[in-house]
């Protein structure tokens, strides 16, 4: 089938779920028609009559595919259709029967189509669709409302959206399906994402990184979201619980089954689960007794870290502001040398920009370096804790496999060490301009250490750490060396030199 040269837009304002009045909506192929009252047409008919009558298990979970031989062709007919995946069995199979007959009545002689409704979607093609990532054609619903801090938002939304993503890629082969919601402002994003469930996790995957972006060109920043492609789907609401089932919702996909162990030969069966049972227990002991040991002394030798240990276990706390890793890799280019802005102490520094055009700065902390996952983690508690307008804002972290990446605002002009050490770009700093720079520097650090709700003394401020925005206003950056103060402390030991 064709893609159609432009997509199907559709600008709504609803409040809640879309309104049916927008549906069904078909898609009629141009590759070729067939004859009236032929064999091609029996062959389609009796495919789509048959969701009424079939006992498969994958309509149970909202799926049907069939495929059927044209009699006197040498041609198949292939037919799929999918439902929301929170309906009832019983409803999808009503919503795929009322969709059948749209789909034969709207586009009656096409060899292919597509038909979007509410709550399902049938197709059928004489070219095997089956196990193959169609996003093409794709239909577009949005409201028009605004929200009111669209990077916030959008940011947000990224987040949400590429776990999603991975949670409906790694549905089973049996639905492919993933709500959740996260907390922006004062407002709460409720999304889903959802494939067929005859595709690989990366087909899943993949067929849902080229529907994403396509947010961009019509609706980023607006309040909801629904679009709709052959083999994947996705949508957003602000505020509302659209996807709360109808009725009882469809059973979870079935666990694998792990093989039985089979019984031990003889009578030796209980003196061997006894001294299993004993030897474990005494290992365990033991070895929780090292733990204990090793963790009291361990805190006897670093009583003044306990502020910054702390903040470092509680990273969980800010999982809100968690990227997935293949958001990222496809803003920067698959962290391409073209994208790559510079290379620090613990790893490489890259510009990326998301799918509704907001560029980003990525780092991309070393593999093997230990002492970046401190800083990895002391830069995350700390700053997401922060907001003043002269401290980089980090949007995000990404924390999957070896990864650690940290995603902030995008600074267009560079560092400060940029402008002083380069003759050329010296002469941009006359003298306003450089109390300008001293001011800013000089409220960021009053921030740190007497108005935020925290204590920091940033141990590494030097001209590279001082980032200059479109107008040449200074953002401090590169929290990793900072340390955490009591309310009342006025002074601290340390066991190591850092800074410059």
């Amino acid at each position: 089938m064709d893609p159609p040269k432009l997509p199907l837009l559709l600008l709504l304002t609803f409040a809640s779920a879309i309104n049916a009045q927008f549906f069904p909506k078909p898609y009629c192929g141009s590759t070729g028609n067939f004859s009236a009252d032929s064999t091609y047409q029996t062959t389609l008919a009796t495919l789509l009559s048959s969701i009424s009558t079939t006992n498969s298990l994958s309509l149970t979970y909202g799926f049907f595919n069939a495929s059927s031989a044209v009699s006197g062709a040498s041609q198949t007919l292939y037919v799929i259709g999918s439902c929301h995946g929170d309906l009832t069995a019983e409803s999808c199979r009503t919503c795929l029967d009322d969709s059948a007959s749209d789909i034969r009545r709207l586009c009656p002689l096409q060899k292919e189509a597509v038909l979007y409704s509410e709550n399902c979607s049938v197709r059928y093609s004489n070219t095997s669709i089956f196990r193959i990532v169609k996003t093409d054609p794709y239909y577009v619903l949005n409201n028009v409302n605004d929200v009111t801090s669209p990077d916030t938002y959008n940011a947000a939304l990224q987040t949400l959206l590429g776990r999603l993503r991975g949670e409906a890629a790694g549905g089973g082969s049996l639905r492919k399906y993933a709500t959740g919601s996260t907390a922006v402002d004062f407002d709460t994003i409720y999304a889903m994402t959802q494939c067929t469930p005859d595709l690989t996790d990366q087909q899943c995957s993949d067929c849902l990184v080229k529907v994403i972006p396509r947010l961009s060109p019509c609706c980023a920043g607006k309040m909801g979201v629904r679009i709709m492609a052959p083999s994947c789907q996705f949508q957003y609401e602000t505020n509302d619980r659209f996807f709360d089932p109808v009725g009882k919702p469809l059973p979870p996909s079935p666990a694998p089954v792990a093989d039985a162990l089979p019984p031990p030969p003889g009578g030796k069966s209980n003196l061997n689960r006894t001294v299993i049972i004993v030897v474990a227990t005494s290992v365990s002991a033991v070895f929780l007794v090292g733990v204990i040991v090793l963790l009291r002394v361990k805190r006897k030798k670093q009583p003044r870290q306990r502020v910054e240990g702390e903040a470092a276990d509680e990273i969980s706390t800010v999982e809100s502001l968690q990227f997935d890793f293949g958001t990222i890799r496809e803003a920067t280019d698959n962290f391409s040398n073209s994208n790559k802005l510079g290379q620090g102490g613990f790893g490489a520094v890259y510009m990326g920009r998301f799918f509704n055009g907001q560029e980003i700065a990525v780092k991309r902390l070393s593999h093997n370096s230990s002492q970046g996952e401190v800083e990895f983690k002391n830069e995350v508690m700390l700053l997401a804790k922060l907001q003043h307008r002269n401290l980089v804002r980090l949007l995000g972290f990404c924390l999957e496999g070896v990864e650690r990446l940290l995603i902030y605002e995008f600074v267009p002009n560079s560092s400060l060490d940029q402008f002083i050490f380069d003759p050329l770009k010296r002469a941009n700093l006359n003298w306003d301009r450089r109390q300008k720079i001293i001011m800013g520097v000089a409220r960021g650090l009053l921030y740190l250490h007497e108005d935020s709700r925290l204590r920091i003394i940033h141990r590494d401020l030097k001209a590279s750490n001082i980032l200059l925005d479109s107008d040449m206003n200074p953002k401090i950056s590169d929290f990793g060396m900072a340390r955490l103060f009591e309310l009342d402390q006025t002074q601290a030991e340390t066991n190591r030199i850092v800074g410059t």
